[in-house]
């Protein structure tokens, strides 16, 4: 960054009754003693430095090893943002829905389904109570229930970009197949997801399976991992609805091309960027539920693999196609087990 403001890029317009986000150059408000008075949170009075300008000042330091982590990630997604994308269409305010706000301390954090986001809508729940909450005793149900977090979405045009422009925004993503491999195990492949398999499995089902078993039409508890891949390649599965969020790409539900993201977290770096981010808080206290031990992520990458193996390269490809931009913009490289050419 290396610049004493930085530019949040958004615009606000409004079409037809529905306001849509364009992008703006608007200059951040890093300096200590700018005096703002943004929205009434205690770091703009001036009382202690926002996330932002701790980012910003550990950006100074050149000794600082996760910081230029950090630098380098935003300008990796910077730099393929750039080449890699093409006329964009507008934002409206409902694309913002994934954008969680925390006034009290300055954050934009946007969830992406199966990279440890229910521990982090924990974590947001934890700093926004007044008698400060351990994160890993709120149940997953009050973490994911509507309307315990704001969003960016609940906001009119100016303060969306006011939040913009003054708060720390942060995502966390992961390889893209091992997130959907997740998706599939968890929604799936769990006696626990049955509401979920009646919605979506008995869809897949109906519409791919021949000649399917009627426990299976009425069920849908034993969509195969072949059957899942063919409903995202299929046209119609888009074409009547959005994806579901757990197998909708990061890109499109954190929007990275046209919101500036200062820090981009990664699954596989979890607690070290979690602590990064939490650093930049200052909440001491405050830890990040244990991430999942070294020995549970290989054994969930290597189901992944397994997965994967018995899919036709000409399935693989196509799927790569469909989740191409999530490789690019958060540089992972094409899983090795692929067979692409």
């Amino acid at each position: 960054m290396g610049r004493r403001c930085w530019s949040r890029l958004v615009l606000v317009a409004a079409s037809l009754s529905a306001v849509l986000l364009l992008l703006r150059a608007a200059t951040r408000a890093l300096l200590p003693d700018s005096g703002n008075r943004v929205l009434g949170s205690g770091w703009l009075g001036g009382k202690r430095r926002s996330p932002l300008q701790m980012l910003y000042d550990l950006d100074q330091d050149p000794s600082s090893a996760l910081a230029e982590v950090h630098r380098e990630r935003r300008s990796l997604l910077r730099h393929a943002c750039s080449h890699h994308t093409r006329r964009q269409r507008l934002l409206q305010p409902e694309d913002l829905r994934h954008v969680l706000v925390d006034d009290a301390h300055g954050l934009l954090y946007c969830y992406v389904p199966k990279v440890a986001c229910t521990n982090w809508k924990r974590v947001m729940l934890a700093l926004s109570s007044p008698w400060g909450r351990d994160p890993q005793a709120i149940p997953a149900h009050e973490a994911h229930a509507p309307g315990r977090l704001l969003s960016l979405a609940d906001f009119g045009p100016s303060e969306i970009n006011r939040r913009l422009r003054n708060y720390l925004a942060f995502l966390f993503v992961r390889e893209p197949f091992d997130r959907l491999a997740s998706a599939y195990y968890n929604k799936f492949a769990q006696p626990y997801s049955a509401s979920f398999q009646r919605h979506y499995g008995t869809r897949i089902v109906r519409r791919l399976r021949p000649r399917p078993h009627p426990d299976a039409l009425a069920r849908g508890h034993d969509v195969r991992f072949a059957e899942f891949l063919a409903y995202l390649l299929d046209p119609r599965t888009r074409r009547d609805e959005p994806f579901n969020e757990h197998w909708e790409r990061a890109h499109m539900l954190c929007h990275p091309c046209h919101l500036r993201y200062d820090v981009v977290g990664k699954f596989e770096t979890l607690a070290e960027d979690a602590a990064f981010v939490l650093g930049l808080v200052g909440t001491p206290d405050l830890r990040f539920p244990a991430p999942p031990s070294r020995a549970k992520a290989a054994t969930m990458h290597d189901q992944a693999i397994r997965l994967f193996q018995d899919i036709s390269p000409f399935y693989q490809r196509r799927l790569f196609d469909l989740y191409r931009m999530d490789f690019l913009l958060f540089n992972y490289s094409a899983p090795s087990y692929l067979r692409l050419h």
